[in-house]
């Protein structure tokens, strides 16, 4: 347990220094592609979030979704995409093809729906290659693009304030 958590430490201060380094890039693409980045250990309704996300415009085979979890087992059988902090090592290096792969995704916006900083959800969502980032403003503000003032139990004031934004930006 100690060291689990000498590990957030250190892949958190990793990501911190990198972050001094950022620079915000800017979108000028329709919103068309979505990538879904959620800590499930907090929020369980993501189907309930990709069906308000869909009904808001984006097509279903255009979403794609990772999910996190503190603790795996090894016999339970998962709808999505399931990581949790032992794909991980102590630089902050993803193990998981499939987390590298949904990193290096070109997606026109990323919507990283979690309010608890852990260390594998920041990686993920610094290191990825889409045009436009989205989360809740109690994450460190330099990761996202946009950030929305909600908890991740009000999924839908947050796809409300997101899809509200993304049309005044002219994105939808």
């Amino acid at each position: 347990m100690f060291l689990k958590y000498i590990k957030e430490l250190s892949v958190k201060k990793l990501l911190k220094s990198t972050l001094k380094h950022a620079n915000s890039n800017t979108f000028s693409t329709p919103i068309k592609t979505v990538g879904l980045l959620i800590d499930e250990s907090y929020f369980q309704q993501k189907e309930q979030l990709k069906q308000l996300i869909i009904q808001n415009g984006i097509k279903e085979n255009n979403i794609k979704i990772i999910v996190f979890k503190d603790k795996i087992k090894k016999n339970d059988a998962y709808q999505e995409l399931t990581f949790s902090n032992k794909n991980m090592n102590w630089k902050g290096v993803l193990k998981k093809d499939f987390i590298n792969d949904f990193i290096n995704t070109p997606f026109d916006m990323l919507i990283s729906y979690y309010d608890v900083e852990k260390a594998p959800l920041l990686i993920i969502t610094h290191n990825s290659r889409a045009n436009f980032k989205v989360g809740i403003s109690k994450i460190d503000t330099r990761l996202n693009n946009l950030m929305i003032n909600t908890t991740v139990e009000n999924y839908t004031v947050f796809t409300e304030e997101l899809f509200k934004y993304l049309k005044i930006l002219k994105k939808i």
